[in-house]
């Protein structure tokens, strides 16, 4: 009777992400075509993630691209340029002596300023 190794299971998934690595790797020079091509055979061969850990422990692993300006805060900034827009058409056409649509303005960038924060504190935050 043989044993085999302990450990989880790998699933289709789980093969896929490794086999993108590697291909992602060999694209970047790292890797020859003949150790591209072992390693994929090995991959779609393995039956366990410590099998896969194996075959791309010694590559960069994938980063997370992280966005700086998420979509929520996106469409939040592009209210406050639109209506600080039209707060300087407004005044232009006015004719006031005064910059009045600044304080307004100010208001409108402290907005969008406390959202990222608040936004950046959610994330900061592991659940």
């Amino acid at each position: 009777m043989t044993t085999e190794p302990t450990g989880i299971r790998a699933s289709d998934a789980d093969r896929e992400r490794t086999a993108a690595l590697i291909q992602r790797a060999s694209a970047e020079g790292r890797l020859t075509l003949s150790e591209t091509e072992q390693r994929l055979g090995d991959v779609y061969a393995a039956k366990y993630l410590g099998e896969l850990a194996g075959l791309v422990a010694d590559l960069p692993q994938e980063q997370p691209q992280r966005r700086w300006f998420p979509p929520p805060l996106r469409l939040h900034a592009a209210v406050v340029v639109l209506l600080s827009t039209l707060l300087i058409v407004r005044w232009a056409v006015s004719g006031a002596p005064f910059f009045w649509p600044a304080m307004p303005m100010f208001w409108l960038g402290v907005s969008l300023l406390a959202h990222a924060a608040i936004r950046s504190r959610r994330r900061a935050v592991p659940y």
